[in-house]
């Protein structure tokens, strides 16, 4: 677990915004749900057979002997919610949600036991045209964070009985080639074989080169399906590539699965995924609906973002991971300076202004470093004698100019100063 600092959250809270801008453009609308859900619900949904329930979940029993569970992802707690609430009823939903999730993984760089996802979901999603527009929703969402080197990787996983006649294929082919095989796909070939597929073990990729792939198994509808969504992609200029191997890991996808993967951090590294998920909805118990989402790590995309801000120190990862500085430092020494400064400082930050105020009581000199290490354009400077005399000064801090006196009672007027560029 991780904590996160002020600097950290300045540049989470720029992503998030940007990110519900592109949201409610797309007519989405934000749903919350609980950390905490009844473990059932992500075994009937995720399934029992992948990695996420078999062994990263935080699952305990509570004091009413309910097994309960850390949400390891978002989409099974949306698809809950919306049948609770009703909200299927009501027509289609879309929806968008953004929190903390929990895995029991191995920590690494933009990836810890408590990650944050920002994700989409769309129920009641039915046509190849909305996963199209999902997918391009989060594709000019990553473009206008300024993330750099995208690729889209695509695959379809056809449909449950696409997927049946392919499992059958594939674990033929891999029993013959069993002692190949790495010790957790060796595990996996009994249980869950088309994770197999995901294998990060070289010498297993390498066997899967010449396996069967789904698109073989695909039915005559499902590769309709999927050509409708490449061509769909081609009009709007988003480039893809076919990836055969690309099933995600959790069980309820079919049809349309996809990853958006950036080379900023130097390898490909995925910063979002997603696809259809048909039968999730069927299996928690609501009617048969259609749906498709999608879900970006925070923590991954924020690093994506630093290394862009270091490529392109003019771009938009550069502004957006940029520290936010205050227009103002009140530096102030003395007892009448002291209570007129807060005052001061009070009135500015009604009038829209971000103004920092110094409240040590140590020496201006002091003062005036931690002034200029804040990045405030302006120090405004009150000590007893300005008081008495109702004038602040104010000093230019960044960008030259010359400094200046106001009118300590003319509100107004210093608040136009301060926000003004020194030598403006």
């Amino acid at each position: 677990m991780v904590d996160l600092l002020p600097e950290t959250l300045q540049r989470w809270q720029a992503v998030e915004a940007t990110a519900r801008q592109h949201f409610q453009r797309s007519g989405f609308g934000e749903i919350r749900t609980p950390l905490l859900e009844t473990t059932d619900l992500f075994c009937r949904g995720i399934g029992e057979g992948t990695d996420v329930v078999g062994k990263e979940m935080y699952s305990f029993q509570d004091r009413g002997d309910r097994s309960c569970t850390l949400r390891p992802e978002g989409t099974a707690s949306v698809v809950r919610a919306a049948l609770q609430h009703g909200l299927l009823s009501q027509g289609a939903q879309k929806l968008w949600y953004s929190g903390p999730m929990f895995r029991y993984e191995r920590p690494q760089a933009g990836r810890q036991r408590q990650f944050h996802q920002i994700g989409v979901e769309w129920l009641g999603a039915e046509r190849a045209r909305s996963d199209v527009e999902v997918i391009a929703l989060a594709w000019d969402l990553l473009a206008s964070l300024g993330v750099g080197g995208l690729q889209l990787e695509l695959n379809s996983l056809g449909t449950s009985e696409d997927r049946q006649a392919y499992r059958k294929a594939l674990v033929a082919w891999l029993e013959q080639r069993s002692e190949a095989l790495d010790p957790d796909s060796q595990a996996r070939l009994s249980t869950n074989p088309l994770r197999i597929l995901d294998s990060k073990n070289k010498d297993t990729q390498a066997l899967l080169e010449d396996a069967p792939t789904l698109a073989d198994a695909l039915c005559e509808a499902s590769r309709e399906r999927f050509e409708e969504v490449q061509r769909g992609l081609t009009a709007l200029g988003i480039p893809f590539r076919l990836n055969p191997r690309l099933v995600r890991g959790l069980d309820y996808y079919s049809h349309t699965a996809f990853e958006i993967t950036s080379d900023q951090l130097g390898a490909q590294a995925t910063v979002c995924g997603g696809g259809r998920y048909d039968g999730l909805i069927g299996q928690l118990g609501g009617p048969q609906t259609p749906a498709i989402g999608w879900a970006l790590g925070m923590e991954r995309l924020l690093l994506v973002l630093e290394a862009a801000a270091q490529t392109e120190p003019d771009g938009p990862a550069a502004r957006l991971v940029a520290q936010t500085m205050p227009d103002a430092y009140v530096v102030n020494r003395g007892a009448q300076a002291s209570s007129a400064a807060l005052t001061l400082a009070r009135g500015l930050r009604a009038s829209g202004l971000m103004v920092e105020l110094d409240g040590s009581g140590a020496a201006f000199a002091k003062q005036f470093k931690r002034a200029d290490r804040s990045g405030a354009r302006w120090a405004l400077v009150l000590g007893d004698d300005e008081v008495e005399g109702r004038q602040v000064r104010l000093k230019p801090l960044q960008h030259g100019g010359e400094p200046r006196t106001c009118d300590l009672d003319d509100l107004q007027a210093l608040s136009a100063v301060v926000a003004s560029a020194p030598g403006a």
